[in-house]
């Protein structure tokens, strides 16, 4: 009979522990340590951001605005939210989180998370009243039909004793410009009546404008935050964070190549981590080192290609064929420092930016202008090229790390 894989772990671990070895147990808890494909869930072992959130609190507790936190996938927006959702808890606000979507209906999302706010917090009930002792929410209060922003402003305005925060999660995915439009005057109505009541819009963008590009009258209103990349202190902070939590090491160079390889991003450095650890164990060790490093991005570079049309990935073959991996690269690294955007004319890297541009990115059509031409801002044609370019890169170097750290890890 066949010696299939089998699960190394039980679906009921959480609850009655597994009985494995000590690498087992070591293995369990890498998948809690390192989660790429899933937001940091206690604000504990969220790694940084100490900055992001300190500005978030600021403009929310300090200024009163309403907040638009944007940048790309696998920046780390959700973690954040998460993690200023147990603070904002902490502080005694009510926040509602919720994940927008292509069918978000204006009506049916608020009245959905008014029903989740306690009657006792409207100013014109008593809390001794029979309807607070039923426990009826705002939402009664409510006529039945569409809402409006007004009529939704109407009765926050009568909120006492408590905050309000909403966070709009997934913004970027309704492109409702009715939608967008309403939830704008709402906010416009909080601001201009001072009702304890704000708005976190989260989504996907590489600027404010591609998210509020509809509402241009609401810019006064909110304070727009782009999350950046992590900083190298950051990506060591998230692997010792990994370290304490599973009980694998990683050694100097191991550490070393993540931070480089993962060029800032909080998803790739947990998933290289991740595998890294992985494959450490798999050698019956439990201290990672660079050729657990060198696996990890095999692997990752593999996942990631999936994600990828097949056009994309024959032309990328094609180009590194021809030796245009560095030119390549150069673009990736640019694009994932700055919000997907490659900036031809301002900025540190302009002149790189463009000499790249040129050599690789428009020959092969692997970016396209992003605006007018003549403004010299480009984006890759596809949101998850950057990432895979960078990983083919890596994948290319694993074998001498001396040299991918003095490649690619500036």
């Amino acid at each position: 009979m066949a010696k299939y894989p089998r699960f190394s772990g039980s679906a009921t671990d959480e609850l009655r522990g597994f009985r494995g070895g000590p690498e087992d147990h070591i293995r369990l808890k890498l998948r809690d340590a390192f989660t790429p494909a899933q937001p940091v869930a206690d604000v504990r072992h969220l790694a940084g951001r100490t900055t992001v959130l300190r500005s978030l609190i600021r403009s929310l507790e300090d200024q009163r605005l309403h907040v638009v936190l944007y940048g790309e996938r696998g920046i780390g927006k959700t973690s954040l939210l998460r993690a200023l959702t147990e603070l904002g808890q902490e502080a005694q606000y009510l926040v509602r989180y919720t994940s927008c979507g292509e069918e978000s209906d204006f009506s049916a999302l608020f009245r959905s998370v008014i029903s989740t706010i306690p009657l006792l917090y409207h100013a014109d009930h008593d809390p001794t009243d029979e309807e607070i002792e039923q426990g009826k929410s705002l939402d009664s209060l409510l006529p039945s039909g569409p809402l409006s922003a007004n009529q939704i402003s109407d009765l926050f305005a009568r909120l006492s004793g408590t905050r309000i925060l909403i966070i709009l999660d997934e913004f970027d995915r309704s492109p409702n410009s009715g939608f967008r439009r309403s939830v704008a005057e709402l906010i416009k109505n909080l601001s201009d009546r001072s009702i304890r009541v704000q708005l976190l819009i989260a989504g996907v963008a590489s600027n404010l404008a591609e998210l509020v590009e509809h509402v241009p009258s609401i810019r006064r209103n909110i304070f727009g935050l782009r999350v950046p990349a992590m900083e190298a202190d950051e990506i060591r902070e998230l692997i010792e964070i990994g370290e304490h939590a599973s009980g694998m090491a990683f050694d100097d160079k191991a550490i070393q190549l993540i931070t480089s390889f993962s060029c800032g991003s909080p998803y790739l450095a947990s998933l290289l981590g991740q595998h890294a650890g992985m494959a450490a164990l798999d050698r019956g060790v439990k201290e990672a080192g660079a050729s657990d490093v060198a696996e990890a991005v095999r692997i990752a570079a593999d996942e990631i290609e999936q994600r990828v049309s097949e056009n994309s990935v024959e032309t990328i073959n094609r180009a590194f064929a021809e030796g245009k991996d560095y030119a390549l690269a150069a673009l990736a690294r640019i694009a994932m420092g700055h919000g997907g955007r490659l900036d031809t004319k301002n900025g540190d890297n302009a002149a790189e930016c463009e000499r790249a541009v040129k050599d690789a990115g428009l020959p092969y059509e692997l970016v396209v202008p992003a605006g007018k031409p003549e403004d010299g801002r480009y984006e890759f044609r596809e949101e998850g090229l950057p990432t895979y370019l960078w990983m083919m890169v890596a994948r290319d170097l694993v074998n001498d790390p001396a040299k991918a750290v003095a490649k690619i890890g500036s």
